[in-house]
């Protein structure tokens, strides 16, 4: 195992770094995405004249006296939005974009518990996006699994091939010659 002529072509130095690399940037552009949401979330909940303006430009175009349903609709998602269910979800989005960045920050700097943080993160949301396949099967759901995969399969091999740069200087020797 420890044979340099079975290490995979991927796991090899240079490309390596360059998937870490790409791994970390794939994580921090969610938690950017992640982060306009929340942000999104928290602000437009507690903005109630913005959602009349809303609400109001909306019936003037769509010509919300004459259909029912979409003023019923409307109405609808505006109590969401001042029911404060979107508040809980903007903060869980929030936590989570820090989870994110601190993962991606963590891999791109190549630091050995970010990418133990990223397996376990990242692990734990698998069957979850398993049960939402089934439920509702989708092409950018599965790509989002293979994705994840992918990135646990990935760093799980890394992780095994590299010596624990925390272990005492014994341990570290031994690794280097068995």
């Amino acid at each position: 195992m420890s044979n340099p002529a079975h290490v995979p072509v991927i796991l090899q130095e240079p490309r390596r770094h360059r998937y870490l690399k790409l791994i970390a940037l794939f994580k921090i552009g969610k938690g950017v995405l992640l982060l306009s949401l929340g942000i999104s979330l928290l602000f437009l909940n507690a903005r109630t004249r913005w959602m009349d303006l809303l609400s109001n430009w909306a019936a003037d175009e769509i010509l919300m006296e004459h259909s029912k349903p979409v003023a019923f609709l409307l109405h609808k998602l505006q109590g969401v939005l001042q029911g404060g269910a979107l508040r809980a979800t903007g903060f869980l989005a929030l936590f989570y974009t820090a989870v994110l960045f601190t993962e991606g920050i963590g891999v791109y700097m190549e630091q050995r518990w970010a990418e133990l943080l990223m397996i376990f993160a990242t692990a734990a949301l698998i069957p979850l996006e398993v049960r939402h396949i089934w439920h509702r099967p989708s092409l950018a759901a599965i790509v989002i699994l293979i994705v994840n995969c992918f990135i646990v399969w990935f760093l799980y091999f890394v992780l095994r091939r590299r010596p624990n740069s925390m272990a005492p200087p014994i341990e570290r020797e031994l690794a280097k010659i068995s």
